[in-house]
C-alpha cells in the first residue's frame, strides 16, 4: 500500500478495537484459521500492516513460551493520583502483552524520601530483569541506579522526566521546557504588566530537576517577549500544606501585588487551597495535571488553567516501547513527547489522561 509501517504496537486488543471485531476473530486471522469472512480478513490484515504488527514473531513467541521480566520503578500514589494514573496505563499495556511471556514487577518509592528510591532500586536489581521503566525523581540516586543498569546491559525507559546525557532507550513524557513556555504564554494573555510568582514545590530541586526546566521555559517566554513583567520565585521543599502556606505567606508579605502564580507541578491544588483561605482567588493561577483535587479548584475558577501531561498514556506507551524493543527488535525514537494539553473550566469534562 506504500504506507510506512508504524512503530506503535498496541497488541491484538487494539487491532480488534480498530476493526470492530472480537479478539478471537483477530486471532483467527493471525493464525490463518477458518471462520472469518474474506472482507473481515482483509480489513484486519490491512490494520495489522498499518500498525507494523508482526504476527509471525508473536506466534513463535507464544509457541516458545519464553519469559521476559520487565520492572517499573515510579513514585507511590499516596500524595497524588498522578502516579495512580501512570500505573493504570502500565497495567493496561501489560494486559495486552502478558500472553507473550511478559512478567511485570512493580517497585514504588516515596517522593519525600530519597532512601526509599535507593531501597526499591536495590530490590529491583536483586531479581532478573530484562528492561526497566523509570521515573528518575531523585537525580543522584537515579543516576547510580542507571549506572548499575548499564553495567548489566539492562535497557531502561525514562517516563515523565529524564536525566540529560544518559543513554536511555527512550524518553516518554512532556517537553518540559516548552510546557513552561506555554504556561507563560497563557499568563501573558491576561497580564500585560505586574508581578508573577513562580512556585516550585518539591523535596528535591537541583540543577537538573524537571521543575527547573519548566521554569527555564517559562522565564524564556518573557525574556523573548519583553513587557512590564517582574518575576519572583520560591522553592518550597517541605511539601505538607502548613509548610506551603507559611512559605507563601512569607513571599506574599515580602512582595506585595503578585498578580499571577505559576506552579511547576501538580501541587497547584495546595496553592489554590491557600488562595481560597486568604481570599486571594482573583489571581491568575496555572499548574499541572488533570487530577481530582486540581479539577475541583478549576471548576471553582480558582485555577485558571491546568496543563495536562497524560500520565496514563505515558505509562501505556512506555511499557509498549520496552516490549517493542526487547521482543520485537524495533528501533525506538529517542524521544516521545506527550501533547501539551490546556485544560480549562469549559473543557475539563471532555478530557482524558
Amino acid at each position: 500500500m506504500g504506507r510506512q509501517k508504524s512503530t506503535e504496537l498496541s497488541g491484538v486488543k487494539e487491532i480488534a478495537r480498530r476493526a470492530n471485531v472480537s479478539i478471537a476473530t483477530v486471532d483467527r486471522v493471525i493464525h490463518n484459521r477458518k471462520g472469518v469472512s474474506e472482507a473481515t480478513r482483509q480489513k484486519i490484515s490491512t490494520i495489522i500492516a498499518e500498525m507494523g504488527f508482526q504476527p509471525n514473531i508473536l506466534a513463535s513467541r507464544l509457541a516458545s513460551k519464553k519469559v521476559n521480566h520487565f520492572a517499573v520503578l515510579i513514585p507511590k500514589s499516596t500524595e497524588t493520583d498522578y502516579w495512580e494514573s501512570t500505573i493504570k496505563g502500565v497495567e493496561r499495556a501489560h494486559q495486552e502483552i502478558k500472553q507473550y511471556g511478559i512478567v511485570l514487577d512493580k517497585y514504588f518509592y516515596d517522593l519525600n524520601h530519597k532512601k526509599s528510591f535507593s531501597d526499591a532500586a536495590k530490590l529491583l536489581l536483586k531479581k532478573h530483569c530484562d528492561g526497566v521503566l523509570l521515573a528518575p525523581s531523585f537525580i543522584r540516586e537515579a543516576t547510580d541506579f542507571i549506572d548499575d543498569c548499564q553495567s548489566r546491559a539492562i535497557p531502561y525507559v525514562f517516563i515523565n522526566s529524564d536525566i540529560p546525557g544518559k543513554d536511555s532507550l527512550c524518553y516518554i513524557g512532556p517537553h518540559l521546557y516548552k510546557s513552561g513556555h506555554q504556561a507563560a504564554q497563557l499568563i501573558s494573555f491576561g497580564l500585560k504588566a505586574g508581578k508573577v510568582l513562580i512556585v516550585n514545590i518539591s523535596k528535591e530541586i537541583d540543577s537538573y530537576h524537571h521543575l527547573l526546566r519548566k521554569e527555564e521555559g517559562f522565564r524564556a517566554y518573557f525574556d523573548n517577549n519583553r513587557g512590564a513583567i517582574k518575576m519572583i520565585k520560591i522553592d518550597i521543599r517541605d511539601t505538607d500544606q502548613r509548610s506551603i502556606e507559611d512559605a507563601l505567606d512569607g513571599v506574599m508579605s515580602e512582595h506585595q501585588g503578585v498578580d499571577a502564580i505559576f506552579v511547576t507541578n501538580s501541587r497547584v491544588r495546595s496553592v489554590a487551597n491557600y488562595l481560597v483561605k486568604r481570599s486571594l482567588e482573583n489571581k491568575i493561577l496555572i499548574g499541572y495535571d488533570f487530577l481530582q483535587e486540581n479539577v475541583k479548584y478549576l471548576k471553582q475558577g480558582v485555577i485558571d488553567f491546568l496543563i495536562g501531561q497524560k500520565p496514563e498514556e505515558q505509562g501505556y506507551v512506555s511499557l509498549m516501547m520496552l516490549f517493542q524493543h526487547i521482543v520485537m527488535g524495533v528501533a525506538m525514537p529517542k524521544v516521545n513527547y506527550m501533547p501539551i494539553d490546556i485544560i480549562t473550566r469549559e473543557n475539563y469534562e471532555f478530557y482524558k489522561n
